[in-house]
């Protein structure tokens, strides 16, 4: 919609009229609320007043603004002109209107120029004289009330004129130098609290009024720093190695006015840590194709990387044969920058608030043909990291992961046939001889009757049920009892080695006493003390993977010793021979890497040496002191906190010494100081009751105390010793 310019040029001048109204009526009230709070609270509050007052100002302006609009102007002319009509509305409508309504339209437009009406608003003198007169008075309020600062001023001059028994701290200054490889400079600060890197040199230099004779700084710990005087200053420093307290003490001169505890913070400079990226998995199985081995970590440091080491060991060989080859790789590291990874996430939200820290990202991939790496092979790769910590740098070994050329499994038999037994020994029945055994049955089929046919396939199948149950053991199974005995003359009988071993089991079952243990003989350790019921996951001797492999070689075995017994040996063969592969995979998982330690024994004294001589041997029963629990001190001084036990007297001394090895108990010491300094405050014995509740120790299990026997029980023991014995 598009207004004749006059009815816009009224418009402008109504709005900028009510604009001034709304801000005559409320700036006073706002101008005397800056200065109140001005005055009372100062600057900072006064710079928060403003804005908000200015704020007010602003909303009330903009409503005043939008109040003019097409209504407000039609109503304005139509109460200011009669020439108008009541058809005000008409100058504001749609620009297509109805022929008797555009021709009325068309007389006003024609009458604006005799109209030449004033839309604006009337001062309105009365409210805006009353709203002067109310600031004006809020002003003079505020000017006649006294000052919030100066009343502390007067106050503090006061209790000094007062108490001219203590000594004032005038001025204080506290100069923190951190060490140069934080990278922090150096700052002075008034307070004399502080946060600050370990091993940070820190400088305190005061001005008392009176000057005493001689000051210190004591700690919590009993270290005591003396401060030197030049002029009227007093001077001292010291490296924050530890978080401590400490408090100024005088002499020469009355207590201090404010003789509390200060606290120095120490961050300690923590070890690098590190993150395997890639690869996922600390155990990976090459692929034959594979050229190299891409490496990925993560590091991340509170003030900074030193240097960062790959170091990569090549096991080859197996069983005692195992030769080691090492090298190290200095790598170079790239900041993490662009969106946070979770791995980044994890590394920074580990560290200290604050710290802005470091986190690289190293990457590295190994030439395996370089190395020379072939099957039954294992490559160990581990990210050493060593920050800029000075003197002694910090130093972390990452987590090492492993590549594994898993060795082909030999299934060739081919010219061994003169050196395999057909016939082994009772002793010594492996999966493999009872292939070839089964092989061999199958073979002699058509020449044996089916009478001996199935007795050397029950024996053979025999034979399967203990080898089953030989591996069993380590799965923590249990023998069913055995029921069935192998025929005479065959093998698998009780006299054999896992016979010996199922029978035990077999006799513990029938709760009969095994034979006695020999030392050094795990088969009988195991069937006299290990007694573990079907519980695979009880048995710890394996990892997961090889656990699983050798419970599906079970599971074959079960099979075969099925169709042996029922006298099928060509059904059998296939689980044997499946069997024989898992056992032969559980075989190869033998090899564990550890990383190696140097054996370091103490030095003996060559001269006293199996010498026989007694002398200076301390008698070991009669120099045993009983060992006091440091938390029983801190349980005592909880209970003397307790809100019914306000005359309970507050070890301090003892208390201090149980809190003197804790590290994080400056909480606790500095609420102590407060309690021992005034008794009766209810919230500071609050306070230090609930930091010392954390440092209380788990109470040792006890037994109920015996409840008094009533009259009736002292009857019914009574009458237990009356009787005959």
């Amino acid at each position: 919609m598009t207004l004749d310019p006059r009815i816009e040029r009224w418009r402008a001048a109504a709005t900028r009229r009510e604009i001034a109204i709304a801000l005559g009526i409320g700036a006073p009230a706002a101008l005397a609320l800056v200065a109140a709070v001005a005055y009372r609270f100062g600057g900072g509050a006064a710079a928060i007043s403003t804005v908000i007052a200015s704020l007010l100002l602003a909303v009330a302006a903009v409503r005043a603004a939008r109040r003019v609009d097409a209504g407000w102007l039609a109503r304005r002319l139509d109460a200011l002109q009669p020439a108008m009509e009541d058809s005000s509305s008409l100058l504001f409508g749609r620009d297509l209107l109805a022929p008797l309504p555009a021709l009325q339209r068309a007389r006003l437009l024609r009458r604006l120029d005799e109209v030449g009406a004033d839309v604006r608003s009337a001062w309105p003198w009365r409210a805006l004289a009353l709203a002067a007169i109310v600031g004006g008075l809020l002003a003079l309020a505020v000017a006649l009330a006294p000052n919030a600062r100066d009343a502390s001023t007067r106050s503090d001059g006061e209790h000094a004129k007062a108490s001219p028994d203590a000594t004032r701290i005038e001025a204080s200054t506290l100069a923190l130098a951190p060490p140069a490889y934080t990278g922090i400079a150096a700052s002075t600060q008034s307070a004399l609290d502080a946060r600050v890197p370990q091993d940070t040199r820190l400088r305190w230099q005061l001005r008392f009024a009176p000057s005493p004779r001689a000051a210190a700084l004591q700690f919590h710990d009993g270290r005591r720093i003396a401060l030197q005087r030049t002029g009227d200053a007093w001077s001292g420093e010291a490296n924050a190695t530890a978080s401590a307290l400490y408090r100024i003490v005088v002499d020469g001169a009355p207590p201090l006015a404010d003789d509390g505890l200060h606290r120095i913070d120490v961050l300690a400079d923590r070890a690098p840590e590190v993150r395997v990226i890639e690869p996922a998995h600390s155990l990976n199985l090459v692929d034959t194709m594979q050229p190299s081995w891409p490496l990925v970590f993560e590091a991340a440091d509170d003030y900074g990387i030193a240097k960062a080491e790959l170091v990569v060991t090549l096991a080859h060989g197996s069983g005692e044969n195992i030769a080691f080859k090492e090298q190290v790789n200095v790598l170079v590291g790239q900041p993490i920058s662009g969106p946070s990874s979770d791995a980044q996430s994890s590394l920074r939200s580990s560290r200290r608030d604050g710290d802005s820290g470091v986190a690289l990202r190293y990457g590295y991939a190994i030439d395996l043909a370089a190395l020379g790496f072939s099957p039954g092979d294992d490559v160990v790769a581990r990210l050493v990291v060593t920050d800029n910590r000075a003197p002694a740098a910090n130093v972390t070994r990452g987590p090492g992961v492993i590549l594994r050329w898993p060795q082909a499994v030999s299934k060739d038999s081919v010219g061994l046939e003169g050196i395999v037994q057909k016939t082994m020994p009772a002793y010594f029945r492996s999966q493999r001889q009872i292939i070839l055994d089964s092989e061999a049955l199958i073979a002699e089929r058509s020449r044996l009757e089916q009478a001996k046919f199935l007795a050397r396939s029950d024996g053979i199948g025999v034979d399967q049920k203990l080898l089953r149950l030989r591996y069993g053991q380590f799965l923590g199974e249990e023998s069913e009892t055995h029921a069935e005995h192998a025929p005479e003359g065959t093998v698998g009988a009780a006299d054999t080695q896992a016979g010996a071993l199922a029978a035990a089991h077999d006799a513990h079952e029938a709760n009969a006493p095994p034979a006695p243990a020999k030392f050094g003989d795990a088969g009988d350790v195991v069937a006299e003390y290990g007694h573990v019921h079907d519980i695979a996951e009880a048995a710890t001797l394996l990892d997961p993977e090889t656990r699983a492999t050798l419970k599906s070689a079970l599971a074959e075995m079960w099979q075969a010793e099925l169709h042996l017994r029922q006298g099928a040996p060509e059904q059998a063969l296939p689980y044997e021979q499946r069997a024989l592969d898992y056992i032969k995979q559980v075989q190869q998982a033998t090899r564990i890497y550890l990383a190696r330690v140097g054996l370091e024994l103490p030095v003996p004294d060559e001269a006293r040496r199996l010498g026989g001589e007694r002398k200076e041997l301390a008698d070991r029963v009669g120099t045993l002191v009983a060992a006091e629990d440091p938390s029983t001190a801190l349980a005592v001084l909880w209970h003397s906190l307790d809100a019914g036990a306000r005359n309970a007297t507050i070890d301090r001394e003892a208390a201090e010494r149980a809190l003197a090895t804790r590290g994080d108990a400056l909480d606790v010491l500095a609420a102590l100081d407060r309690v021992s300094r005034d008794p009766a405050c209810d919230e500071c014995r609050a306070r230090l009751r609930a930091a010392l509740w954390p440092l209380l120790g788990t109470p040792a299990a006890a037994s109920a105390p015996r409840v008094e026997l009533d009259a009736q029980g002292r009857a019914y023991l009574e009458a237990l010793e009356r009787a005959p014995r």
